[in-house]
């Protein structure tokens, strides 16, 4: 029992727990709630760290956190885009299924790679993607909270009657924003910001996802082969 309810696993859950909160505090219309939002998600991501130092410094590492460790990320990760595809025209579903899909497969793989006694690890690429999925998280919060409900719903509703009415893409929509801002960046600025950001950043972290999906796929293609039978090691998450 010891060797399983360590500290850095005890971490690890009460990231986990900390996902609803923070789901709930962001969902809420009082700006100074929707800032405790963002002081949860930060607490979240330090333990992260945390769970991962302690484990290595007092020798607490384990099966068991090596798989709730990233399974926590992945948790937290999916439960913020899930209030950004309903909080903003932004942030669009194709991207949202992009970035669960590929976490999702990463953790079935992770099962059947412990199921074969194999351990993988992450790579150089996938702690790049990792750090801008959680940096872009952030400021798709900070832009939340920068403007009012009603400035957001103005934002919401031009993405809306620029694709209903003239079947504008959200990139084309964005890139006007982006111009009307190096036209005039005085105007209004945060609003101006709000207005095409959080899009670019999500379309970047979604392109780095794909490719970071595909690099472990092609890495690790022989898991998915049923003649894989002897345990290797690999690097490529």
């Amino acid at each position: 029992m010891k060797s399983v309810l360590t500290l850095a696993n005890l971490l690890t859950l009460f990231r986990i727990v900390l996902v609803p909160v923070f789901i709930y505090l962001l969902l809420q219309p009082e700006p100074w709630i929707r800032r405790l939002s963002l002081v949860v998600f930060t607490i979240a991501s330090l333990t992260d760290f945390l769970d991962g130092y302690i484990a290595r410094k007092y020798n607490q590492e384990s099966d068991l956190g090596r798989f709730l460790d990233p399974l926590a990320d992945k948790i937290l990760v999916i439960g913020a885009l899930l209030v950004f595809l309903a909080l903003s025209e932004q942030v669009q579903i194709w991207m949202v299924l992009c970035i669960s899909g590929r976490d999702i497969l990463i953790t079935l793989l992770r099962l059947l790679a412990r199921k074969r006694g194999i351990a993988l690890k992450t790579s150089m690429f996938g702690k790049i993607k990792t750090f801008f999925q959680m940096f872009s998280i952030v400021v798709v919060m900070l832009s939340f909270m920068i403007v009012s409900y009603q400035e957001r719903d103005r934002i919401n509703h031009a993405y809306l009657n620029e694709k209903e009415n003239y079947g504008l893409g959200n990139w084309k929509v964005a890139s006007q924003y982006l111009g009307n801002f190096w036209e005039n960046p005085f105007s209004n600025t945060l609003f101006s910001l709000a207005s095409f950001i959080p899009y670019y950043l999500m379309l970047f972290t979604t392109i780095l996802t794909i490719i970071s999906g595909l690099r472990y796929l092609w890495s690790n293609y022989g898991l998915l082969l049923p003649s894989f039978s002897s345990p290797r090691k690999t690097n490529n998450e």
